[in-house]
């Protein structure tokens, strides 16, 4: 049993009674649910992992504590392991080989909100593992689309970026929103684009679509309003934080991510945006980037 998606141009297969029940209870994926018509560049299955060792960490790489859930991902002998593991239960583990055409999935799949958000967080690291070699990241922005292209807004959380791409909507005729946490940005014929996803923070906007990257633009609480152009190294320490830090201790993940950085550094133009919480904030930075 099993079930293909196609996310950013890449087709991943769901495999696994379990894990599908599971997949369906995220209304992010829906829009992205394809035929199984061709072969996928991955699948991902909970068939017989009930009955399998998760394989142990040859290095632990990166870890980090999120609502009560303790992760670690990390490579093994031979490809990666993710572990994810809650305060009041048994870990969810996700591996495969590197460069592998299987990940599997081992643990909790079924059950409450907390088991929901394992699944989710365990197919978007799944999905990285798999891509970042082929010039994709799932990278952590707001998005608008205006005028046929897109605009990251780049910041930590707490920064204001989906303040600051609601003002555009509410100010700026014509501007919506392709996502609001974590679109994919791919390398398309050397060129950078920007991808719906199925992962969209706490807001609901899943839209299978993709437009041209028309520039990136870093956030800045302030007292006001100023806006300028980053300079290439500036602009790298802007959008390299965005970027799965799962991944940035791993040199044969990181070099994927790297070219794609080097691509949109080459081709897009940054700003670094201090501002209000405010309309006269959006215009600003729509006048900047599009000239009107």
């Amino acid at each position: 049993m099993s079930r293909d998606y196609i996310i950013a141009e890449h087709r991943i297969r769901i495999e696994g009674e379990k894990l599908l029940r599971a997949v369906d209870t995220i209304e992010g994926f829906r829009p992205f649910l394809a035929n199984s018509s061709e072969p996928p560049l991955v699948t991902v299955t909970s068939e017989g992992t009930e009955d399998m060792l998760a394989p142990p960490f040859l290095k632990e790489e990166y870890s980090f504590v999120f609502e009560n859930i303790h992760s670690i991902f990390g490579r093994t002998s031979n490809g990666y392991l993710f572990k994810a593991t809650p305060n009041d239960g048994d870990p969810q583990c996700l591996w495969g080989e590197k460069d592998g055409k299987v990940i599997y999935i081992k643990g909790r799949l079924e059950g409450d909100s907390q088991t929901t958000r394992l699944v989710r967080f365990a197919l978007w690291i799944a999905f990285g593992m798999c891509t970042a070699r082929l010039d994709t990241i799932a990278i952590h922005t707001s998005t608008i689309t205006y005028q046929g292209r897109n605009v990251l807004f780049l910041g930590e959380s707490g920064t204001g970026k989906s303040t600051h791409t609601r003002l555009w909507r509410q100010n700026i005729p014509g501007a919506t929103l392709l996502n609001d946490d974590s679109p994919i940005l791919r390398i398309v014929d050397g060129k950078p684009w920007i991808y719906g996803s199925p992962w969209s923070g706490k807001t609901h906007c899943y839209k299978n679509e993709r437009h041209p990257l028309a520039a990136c633009v870093r956030l800045a609480q302030a007292s006001y309003n100023k806006i300028h152009k980053l300079r290439t190294v500036q602009a790298y320490a802007a959008i390299h934080p965005s970027c799965p830090p799962e991944f940035a201790y791993d040199e044969y993940l990181y070099d994927g991510i790297s070219r794609t950085l080097d691509a949109v550094l080459s081709q897009v133009p940054f700003y670094y945006l201090e501002c209000l919480p405010n309309a006269e904030a959006a215009k600003l930075s729509c006048k900047t980037i599009f000239g009107e």
